[in-house]
């Protein structure tokens, strides 16, 4: 009796998923990250027998926008696709008299029929369908319940600090990796694996990446509220520090990181405004004119005593001879330290110029210092003697300086 429930049971099991199936999705909102395909079957379908985890060889797949599909035939990954569109499965091992070669598929069923006659007419076999939300999971809120540090540095005023600071806001991901994803997380799963189930999980690990993500921003030379300008170098910083758990791991990617706000102690924001402050003063102007703006309202303080103006400013004399800091000193000590500009080049002579006996350079036609009158064509001297020839060899000394001849007549070229 048992075998022939058996036989019955296989034969009308497998006659019964001969039919090619159709399956979709419908969509996903935004806490569903993966579920079960499901068969469409209508009010005129004859396909209301067949199993449930049985795909028959040529069924369709409809794959929507922002969706991935997998198939796993007994627990192996077989086939994935993620482009929109209809997905034919012609690869099953469940055999179709609807695709293919007729007469092969039958021989094809006919073996399906003994092979699941060994099961006491079960299938024998598990194929499952599964679509996973590839889009942008929005609108994940984050704050940090305790400080995290960061490190200040600006070169330019030689601040090198820790601190600590607390930040919020919200930040999105994405299923980049669906496989991994199936391998890793979700599994088998009966309908649907949903946001809820890994949430908790995600939040810490990201607020725990945070470190070392400012780690990266603060080589940046950042000042804490810098931070929030800075979202894409933080979503690069987010996705290196969680890559081995989320990306390795899970096959998720941070896709967008907005910081509400990034706050500070009071007390380290003081102290990072006094060093800045005291660093502006290493510059000897800056210092001297802090010097002399503190003296300007010291002298209007000093004039309105109560004891007489005198008594203030004999007061504040004293107060500044104490100091021992001199505003005049500071303002030299800045503009030695100036950086020198370069000497200007003496100016050429311009090229109609002359020069007069006397000694005085020229531009019109007559000397601006003693009066003469510009020679029309002044002849070249050149001494006779010891072939000396002066500077300007149309205006020589009396006298040659090499023999001591003297310029006269018989000196001219």
């Amino acid at each position: 009796m048992g075998l022939i429930k058996a036989g019955i049971g296989a034969l009308g099991g497998t006659l019964a998923d001969q039919w090619k199936e159709f399956f979709y999705c419908d969509a996903m909102d935004k806490d569903t990250l993966v579920v079960k395909g499901q068969k469409r079957i209508g009010g005129r379908s004859s396909n209301t027998k067949g199993n449930d985890n049985i795909i028959s060889n040529g069924s369709g797949i409809a794959v929507a926008d922002g969706q991935c599909m997998i198939i796993v035939e007994q627990g192996k990954v077989v086939e994935v696709c993620a482009e929109p569109g209809e997905f034919t499965y012609d690869a099953s091992t469940e055999p179709s008299i609807f695709t293919g070669n007729l007469g092969q598929s039958i021989k094809e069923t006919f073996k399906v029929i003994g092979k699941r006659f060994t099961y006491g007419g079960d299938t024998g076999k598990d194929q499952r369908i599964y679509y996973f939300n590839t889009k942008e999971l929005i609108d994940n809120k984050f704050g940090t319940p305790n400080p995290i540090p960061f490190r200040v540095v600006d070169s330019s005023i030689g601040l090198d600090l820790d601190v600590s600071i607390r930040c919020s806001g919200v930040y999105s991901y994405k299923i980049a990796d669906p496989l991994l994803f199936y391998t890793n997380v979700s599994g088998n799963v009966e309908q649907e694996y949903r946001r809820d189930e890994i949430e908790d999980q995600l939040k810490t690990e990201f607020i725990s990446a945070l470190q070392p993500a400012f780690g990266k921003l603060s080589d940046l030379q950042l000042r804490p509220n810098q931070i929030v300008t800075h979202n894409a170098d933080l979503e690069a910083a987010m996705n290196e520090a969680l890559s081995a758990k989320w990306g390795e791991l899970r096959g998720l990617k941070v896709v967008s990181v907005a910081l509400g706000s990034v706050t500070l102690p009071d007390e380290d924001a003081e102290m990072i405004k006094k060093l800045q402050r005291n660093a502006a003063l290493r510059n000897p102007n800056m210092a001297a004119a802090t010097i002399v703006g503190a003296q300007a309202e010291a002298m209007q303080t000093a004039a309105a005593n109560e004891n007489g103006a005198m008594t203030g400013f004999m007061g504040m004399g004293m107060a500044m001879n104490a100091g021992g800091a001199n505003a005049g000193n500071l303002f030299a000590m800045g503009q030695q330290a100036q950086p020198q500009q370069p000497a200007q080049p003496a100016a050429a002579p311009a090229a109609n110029g002359w020069k007069c006996v006397c000694g005085a350079e020229n531009q019109g036609n007559f000397c601006t210092n003693c009066g003469a009158k510009r020679p029309a064509d002044a002849p070249l001297y050149r001494c006779d003697k010891c072939g000396w020839r002066p500077q300007d060899p149309k205006n020589p000394p009396k006298f040659c300086p090499d023999c001591g001849d003297p310029f006269d007549d018989n000196d001219k070229e």
